[in-house]
């Protein structure tokens, strides 16, 4: 039985996890067919008033979500099933009047925000985007409710649904008003109404799971209603709570245990929010019109999707170290932790920093490939050294949530918030984008070394930093150094065969991209930044530990 509950556990955790970097991968580069179909303007715009939604709907996506989860799950294992469908209504209450105080606080406040934007060309896309959060509170607190009872399918399901609706919701509508001559504004609020019709798609799903859920129940409650009665159970932990079946009873708990996780998930879109609030405004103080200022803060935005897919992996990486490191620290473990962060630590911050400086030394290239022309290449440059520290962030974070240390990350973020607010009112009067984009790579290493001092503080991680923070600085040059060295190849035989444009940049930049892979594995291997222990432990891991001895020719 344990064995059967811990397999379903893992497949559950697979499901999840593929079915969200699945959908975060779609949502992350529907961005790229937006700037290519309605321009810097529309991408601009459409990114500005993104922000406020993404800051808003964290609450009910991702906080909600797993308080419901938590306490259903808690009711199950007590045998309460008139607890279980109380804390759904309470969800769904809880959830469904904060999606309409932010739908209806965004929808009226909107000439409000846009005013403090600085663009009135925005007050049509929040209207729009506001649409949205009428529909995914519920969507959100059922897929709470289903991962409490270990189904992840609807979730999964569900999250992909919402995704390829939205998408395609978008491109339809992008089309269909480019080709009216619609303005900017006009389609940036098409845009922005993908997000309403792709919450739709995904509660329509989940609603269609909680009907068979439903059926399903019923026929067990007729088949056990035909049976004798059972002779009384023994008690059961939890059962025994006469106030298990009052919606009341459970909101107060549902927020205590959803608000810090609603501030620990502010991270991205609260350094967005930063750049929303300041960057349209300080170029405008510097000259640019407000329209104008909208297709520069969209320039600005180009690598942000890149970026984000590093992110993306990092934070799927580290929800996996929670659950080790919380067992070892409940074990007094301290050696164990200690080990379990470095290695951490090390493969993190090798994986951000490698990407960060391959996309610096292709940013030309890549922005071409990606966008058409090369405008805000230096931005995107800067934009790329963000994945550094800010991978090394969410591992820290991770960690340190494991260790019970829940308050540390949360404050790290608003030091990082507050910076990136300063250091713009500083840069980009100066720099413009490219000031907001360094800004930001500024912003995320601070929080990320206030993140690993405080980790070497709680487990000694001082005596391994070399290992764990310089080398990966020597791998990362050499990397960046065979990626550059054959983009300027490239670039010189593609410009002699007459290749140019998005299919000669395409060719530079896979071209730099394997270079960089092949030097990147060449030096893991000659360098042991990651010993053959560490290999063997991978999937597949023993026959790649043996390759790697053969390629230096050991025994």
């Amino acid at each position: 039985m344990k064995t059967s509950t811990s397999s379903g556990l893992l497949r559950g955790a697979f499901i999840l996890g593929a079915a969200a970097i699945l959908s975060k991968m779609i949502g992350t580069l529907q961005k790229i067919p937006l700037q290519n179909l309605g321009g810097d303007g529309v991408f601009g715009i459409y990114t500005t008033i993104y922000s406020f939604y993404a800051f808003l709907a964290v609450f009910v996506t991702a906080a909600l979500p797993a308080a419901i989860s938590k306490y259903v799950a808690e009711r199950i294992a007590g045998a309460d099933e008139r607890g279980v469908r109380a804390v759904l209504r309470a969800g769904l209450l809880t959830g469904c009047v904060a999606g309409v105080l932010m739908a209806l606080g965004m929808w009226v406040l909107a000439p409000l925000l846009s005013g403090w934007i600085g663009s009135e060309h925005t007050l049509l896309p929040l209207r729009a985007v506001a649409l949205a959060l009428l529909v995914v509170p519920p969507m959100a607190a059922l897929r709470g409710f289903f991962q409490g009872q270990q189904q992840a399918l609807p979730t999964a399901v569900s999250q992909v649904s919402e995704q390829i609706v939205r998408v395609g919701v978008m491109i339809a509508l992008l089309l269909a008003l480019n080709s009216a001559g619609a303005s900017d504004e006009r389609i940036a609020a098409g845009a922005a109404f993908g997000s309403f019709a792709g919450g739709l798609a995904g509660l329509l799903v989940m609603l269609a799971f909680w009907r068979r859920h439903r059926k399903r129940k019923q026929a067990e409650f007729a088949e056990r209603a035909e049976q004798p009665a059972a002779p009384p159970a023994f008690p059961v932990a939890g059962a025994a709570d006469p106030q298990g079946g009052s919606v009341w009873r459970w909101i107060k708990p549902l927020l205590i245990y959803a608000v810090p996780v609603f501030v620990g998930s502010l991270s991205q879109p609260l350094l967005s929010l930063v750049d929303t609030l300041t960057v349209p405004r300080l170029l405008q103080s510097g000259g640019w019109g407000d329209l104008a200022a909208m297709e520069q803060f969209g320039v600005y935005n180009r690598g942000i999707p890149i970026v984000q897919l590093v992110f993306m992996l990092a934070t799927s990486l580290s929800t996996l170290l929670l659950p080790a490191i919380a067992e070892a620290k409940a074990r007094g473990e301290e050696g164990r932790i200690a080990v379990s962060a470095s290695v951490a630590l090390r493969w993190l911050w090798l994986l951000g920093l490698t990407a960060a400086a391959g996309l610096a030394v292709l940013a030309g290239p890549v922005n071409v490939m990606l966008y058409a022309d090369d405008q805000g290449t230096d931005a995107l440059r800067w934009t790329a050294l963000s994945a550094a520290g800010g991978t090394l962030g969410i591992v820290s974070a991770a960690l340190l949530q494991g260790m019970g240390a829940v308050r540390a990350p949360a404050l790290f973020l608003l030091v990082s918030a507050v910076l990136k607010l300063g250091l713009n009112l500083l840069l980009v009067p100066y720099m413009g984008i490219s000031g907001a984009a360094l800004a930001g790579a500024v912003s995320y290493m601070v929080a990320a070394l206030l993140g690993v001092l405080l980790l070497a503080r709680l487990t000694g991680l001082r005596r391994g930093v070399r290992r764990t923070l310089l080398q990966p600085l020597l791998l990362a040059g050499l990397t960046a150094l065979a990626a550059y060295a054959v983009r300027l190849l490239a670039d010189g035989l593609l410009t002699a065969a007459g290749l140019d444009g998005r299919a000669g940049a395409m060719l530079t930049s896979l071209s730099g991209v394997a270079a960089g892979v092949i030097a990147f594995a060449a030096a893991l291997i000659y360098t042991r930044a990651v010993s053959d222990a560490e290999l063997s432990a991978l999937p597949g891991g023993t026959k790649l530990a043996a390759f790697a001895r053969r390629l230096r020719r050991e025994s």
